[in-house]
C-alpha cells in the first residue's frame, strides 16, 4: 500500500534534481532574447544618457593647455681624466633636479604673491546656460557688455570683468565666499558693495579707493559691470592655493637626459595659464641665475664693506704725512729711502692679496686643506722679509724713518684701495654676466582651436556605451531577480501535465477596460468567448475542454474545482471562458464563484452579487433562489452571496456538501472558481467534494517553486491536481525556441 507514495516521492525529488540543474544552466539564447524583448527599454536608455552626454558637451566649460619649454645645461665641470668613467656609474638627471626645484614652494609661492593667486574674483554665471553666454560674447569694443537674457540682470552675460588688488581677510574668513555687488558710475568711478554669506554689507565704496573697516581691507584696480551685476570673492589660504598650483602644473623631462623640460598648465581661461606659467618660468631662470651668482655676490659684498674702511685709512694716513711735511718744512724722501718704501710698500700689497685669497679660500676650504696650508705659508714668507727691511730702516735718520713710515702707510694704503675697488669692478662684472645653466625656449602659449577638455565625441560616446551597458545590466539583472516561469516545460519538470497554454488576449483588456499600464471601471464587462471566439485564447480552451473530455472520464465526479498559486492569474477569465465554451458545445454547465472574500465573477456577466453561494450555505436562499441564468444558452451562474465573516467554515459545513450532491447530477459540468490556495485553505475544502481540480498560473508571474508549493498544498490535503492550465502566454524573443501553442499557428478560416 506504500509503493504508490513512496514512488510519487522519489518522482518528485528527481523532478527537483532536474529543475535544479536546469536553473543552473545559462541559456544564453534566452538571456539574448531577454534584451530584444526589453528593446525598446533599452533604446530609450541609451538615448536619454547620449542626450545628457550631448548636453554636457556643448554647455561644459572648455579647458586649454598652456605649455611652455626650457632646457637645462650640464654646469657641472667634470674631474679630468675621469670623463670617460662618468658612463659606467648611474647618475640623477640634472632635468630632474631642476623640475623638483621648479615645482618647489619657494617657487610656486613668490608666483602666488605675485600674481595674487589667492585671491578669486569671478562674475556669478546664470545655472547651465550662463558660462555658455559669456564665453561666446564677444565685445565689439572695450567695455561692451552682453544684454541679459531671461531677465536676470544680477548674472554676468558676458564683457564683465574685475581686478582686485588686495583683499585682506580675518583668518576665519578665509575660504568663505563674498558677493561684490556692481553700483552706479563709470568704469573707473564705479561703485561697489561687498556682502558676507548673509547679505550683511562689509565695505561700501569706489574703484581706486583703499577700504578698510579694521578686519577687512579690499582694493579694486577695475570694474566692467551694469548697476547690479554680482561677482563672488574669496580669499584662498595660501598654503592650499601653492599646493593646488603645484599640483596643476605638469613638469616632465622630455627624452632621458636631454635636459629639456616640457610645463603644462590647464584652465578654463588662456590668458591666467599663459601669465601663470610664464610667471613661473621667469622666477625659476632668474633664482637659477642668482644661484650661479651667489659666489661672487658675497665675495663682492664683503668688499663693498672694507672698500669704505680702506678707503678712510687711505685719508688718515695722506692727512698724517701732509701734515709731517708741514712740519718739517718739506723734506723729501731720499734715494736710499725710496728704495726700501717701494719694497715694503711691494710686500705690504702683495701681503693684501694673499690675506684676501686666504679669506676666499676659508669659505671653500678647512684649515687643514693643503691649499689653504699652503697660503699661509706664503703669508709667513712675506712677512719675513717684511720685518727684514723694518730691520734695514733703523740705520737710516730719524726723519727719515718717521717719513718713511708715514709714506709707507700711504702708499700701502692707495695700494690696498686701489686693489679692493678694481676686484670689486671684477666680481660686478662677473656677477652681471652669470646667465645660468638654464634658459627659456618656448614661452607659454595656448592653442585656443583645440582645448584638451571635454572630448567631445568621447564623452557623447562614453555616455551611449554607459547608457546602453547600464540599461542592459538592468534587464539581465531583472531577468535574474524575477524566476517567473515563462515555458510550460518546467512546469511538466515538476510533474504537472499542462493541459493547455493560454495566450495573452488584447481583445479581453478591450472587453474589461484593463491594460497593463491602467484599470478602468468605466467599460462594460463582457465573456470573451461570447465577443471574440475566434480568439486565440479561446482555441486554446476548446483544446483545453478536449483534454478535459479524457480526464474527467475516471473521476468521481463531474465537478471541477479551478485554483491557483497567487492572484491576479486569471482564474476567473479562465473559468468563465472554459464554462462559456463548453456551454456552446450543448452541455448544460454550472459555474460556482466560491471566493466569497473578493469574487467578482458577477461582473463578466453583468450580474449583482447578492443572493449567492454564501446565502444558500448560511441556510438563507434555496439552489433555485440562487441560481442565475446567463446570455449564454445552457450556463448557469451562481455569484458568492453576502461576504461572510467565516468562509472557510461554510465550505466545511453540510450544506455545501448537500450542494454538491444536488448540482452534480442537474449539470452536465460544474466548474467552481476558488480563492488561491497559498491565500486561504478554501480552494483544498472546495476540492475535496470535486472530481477534478485543476490550477491556473501565469505566464512570467509564478515561480517553479511556488506551483510546487501548491501541488504540495493539495497533496497534504489528500487531492491530487490533474493539471496546469499556463494562462496569459506572451510571445517573447526570450523563449523564442520554447514553446508558443497557439501563437506558432493560427488557422483562420477563409472569406
Amino acid at each position: 500500500m506504500n509503493a504508490q507514495p513512496t514512488a510519487l516521492a522519489a518522482n518528485n525529488k528527481q523532478n527537483r534534481t532536474t529543475q535544479d540543474q536546469t536553473s543552473q544552466e545559462i541559456d544564453l539564447m534566452a538571456l539574448l532574447g531577454a534584451l530584444i524583448d526589453r528593446k525598446y527599454f533599452i533604446a530609450a536608455v541609451t538615448a536619454a544618457f547620449m542626450a545628457v552626454g550631448v548636453f554636457y558637451a556643448v554647455f561644459a566649460t572648455p579647458v586649454y593647455q598652456a605649455t611652455a619649454m626650457i632646457q637645462v645645461e650640464d654646469g657641472g665641470a667634470s674631474v679630468p681624466g675621469f670623463d670617460d668613467m662618468a658612463g659606467m656609474f648611474e647618475s640623477t638627471s640634472a632635468a630632474v633636479t631642476e623640475i623638483e626645484l621648479l615645482k618647489s614652494r619657494s617657487v610656486i609661492g613668490e608666483a602666488v604673491d605675485t600674481l595674487k593667486l589667492d585671491i578669486v574674483a569671478e562674475p556669478k554665471l546664470f545655472p547651465v546656460i550662463g558660462n555658455r553666454a559669456f564665453r561666446k560674447f564677444t565685445p565689439m569694443e572695450s567695455g561692451d557688455l552682453a544684454e541679459p537674457s531671461l531677465g536676470a540682470s544680477s548674472f554676468a552675460w558676458g564683457g564683465e570683468s574685475i581686478d582686485v588688488f588686495r583683499f585682506d581677510v580675518p583668518r576665519s574668513a578665509i575660504g568663505a565666499g563674498f558677493t561684490l555687488v556692481a553700483g552706479e558710475g563709470t568704469d573707473k568711478n564705479k561703485s561697489f558693495t561687498l556682502l558676507n554669506s548673509e547679505d550683511e554689507v562689509i565695505l561700501q565704496g569706489k574703484v581706486g579707493e583703499e577700504l578698510s573697516n579694521g578686519k577687512f581691507n579690499l582694493t579694486i584696480r577695475s570694474l566692467v559691470a551694469r548697476s547690479g551685476t554680482e561677482f563672488t570673492l574669496v580669499r584662498k589660504d595660501r598654503l592650499n592655493t601653492i599646493l593646488d598650483l603645484q599640483a596643476a602644473i605638469g613638469a616632465s623631462e622630455k627624452g632621458k637626459d636631454s635636459g629639456i623640460i616640457n610645463l603644462s598648465l590647464q584652465s578654463e581661461s588662456t590668458q591666467f595659464a599663459e601669465k601663470v606659467l610664464d610667471k613661473v618660468a621667469a622666477i625659476y631662470v632668474r633664482r637659477n641665475v642668482e644661484r650661479n651668482s651667489a659666489e661672487a655676490q658675497k665675495s663682492l659684498e664683503f668688499l663693498e664693506v672694507q672698500l669704505p674702511e680702506v678707503k678712510k685709512q687711505l685719508e688718515y694716513a695722506e692727512q698724517r704725512f701732509n701734515d709731517y711735511q708741514i712740519k718739517r718744512q718739506s723734506i723729501n724722501i731720499t734715494l736710499e729711502t725710496q728704495g726700501v718704501l717701494e719694497q715694503v710698500v711691494e710686500l705690504e700689497t702683495k701681503l693684501q692679496e694673499l690675506e684676501l685669497k686666504r679669506l676666499e679660500l676659508s669659505r671653500k676650504f678647512k684649515e687643514s686643506h693643503p691649499t689653504y696650508q699652503g697660503v699661509l705659508e706664503q703669508i709667513e714668507a712675506v712677512q719675513k722679509q717684511k720685518q727684514n727691511l723694518v730691520g734695514e730702516v733703523g740705520n737710516l735718520p730719524e726723519t727719515q724713518q718717521e717719513l718713511l713710515r708715514l709714506k709707507r702707510d700711504v702708499e700701502v694704503s692707495n695700494q690696498i684701495y686701489t686693489l679692493l675697488l678694481s676686484k670689486t669692478q671684477e666680481l660686478d662684472i662677473v656677477r652681471a654676466g652669470t646667465v645660468g645653466n638654464v634658459r627659456v625656449i618656448d614661452h607659454a602659449e595656448v592653442n585656443t582651436s583645440k582645448p584638451v577638455k571635454p572630448k567631445k565625441a568621447l564623452i557623447v560616446v562614453m555616455a551611449t556605451m554607459l547608457g546602453g551597458m547600464l540599461a542592459v545590466a538592468i534587464v539581465l539583472i531583472q531577468k535574474a531577480i524575477h524566476k517567473g516561469v515563462e515555458d510550460p516545460n518546467e512546469i511538466e519538470a515538476l510533474g504537472l501535465p499542462v493541459y493547455a497554454s493560454v495566450p495573452y488576449s488584447d481583445y479581453q483588456d478591450k472587453l474589461t477596460g484593463f491594460s497593463r499600464a491602467r484599470k478602468s471601471k468605466d467599460k462594460p464587462k463582457s465573456i470573451l468567448a461570447v465577443d471574440n471566439p475566434a480568439d486565440l485564447s479561446i482555441e486554446a480552451l476548446r483544446s483545453l475542454r478536449t483534454s478535459l473530455h479524457f480526464a474527467m472520464m475516471e473521476a468521481k465526479n463531474n465537478i471541477i474545482a479551478i485554483s491557483g498559486p497567487s492572484p491576479g492569474v486569471g482564474k476567473s477569465f479562465i473559468s468563465v471562458n472554459l464554462a462559456t465554451v463548453l456551454a456552446q458545445s450543448g452541455k448544460r454547465v454550472l459555474i460556482i464563484d466560491a471566493d466569497m472574500r473578493k469574487g467578482y465573477l458577477q461582473t463578466q456577466f453583468g450580474m449583482k452579487w447578492d443572493d449567492g453561494l454564501s446565502d444558500i450555505l448560511s441556510g438563507r436562499l434555496s439552489l433555485e433562489q440562487v441560481t442565475k441564468t446567463s446570455q449564454v444558452q445552457g450556463l448557469d451562474v451562481i455569484t458568492r452571496g453576502q461576504i461572510p465573516p467565516n468562509p472557510s467554515e461554510l465550505l466545511m459545513h453540510s450544506n455545501f456538501t448537500k450542494l454538491v450532491e444536488q448540482v452534480k447530477d442537474k449539470y452536465d459540468i460544474v466548474i467552481i472558481d476558488t480563492p488561491p490556495i497559498l491565500a486561504v485553505t478554501d480552494p483544498a475544502i472546495v476540492s475535496a467534494h470535486t472530481g477534478t481540480t485543476l490550477l491556473v498560473t501565469r505566464f512570467g508571474q509564478n515561480h517553479a517553486r511556488e506551483i510546487e508549493l501548491t501541488r504540495n498544498r493539495f497533496e497534504q490535503n489528500g487531492i491530487d491536481v490533474k493539471g496546469v492550465v499556463f494562462n496569459g502566454v506572451v510571445k517573447k524573443a526570450s523563449n523564442a525556441y520554447g514553446y508558443y501553442g497557439y501563437y506558432n499557428y493560427e488557422y483562420k478560416s477563409g472569406n
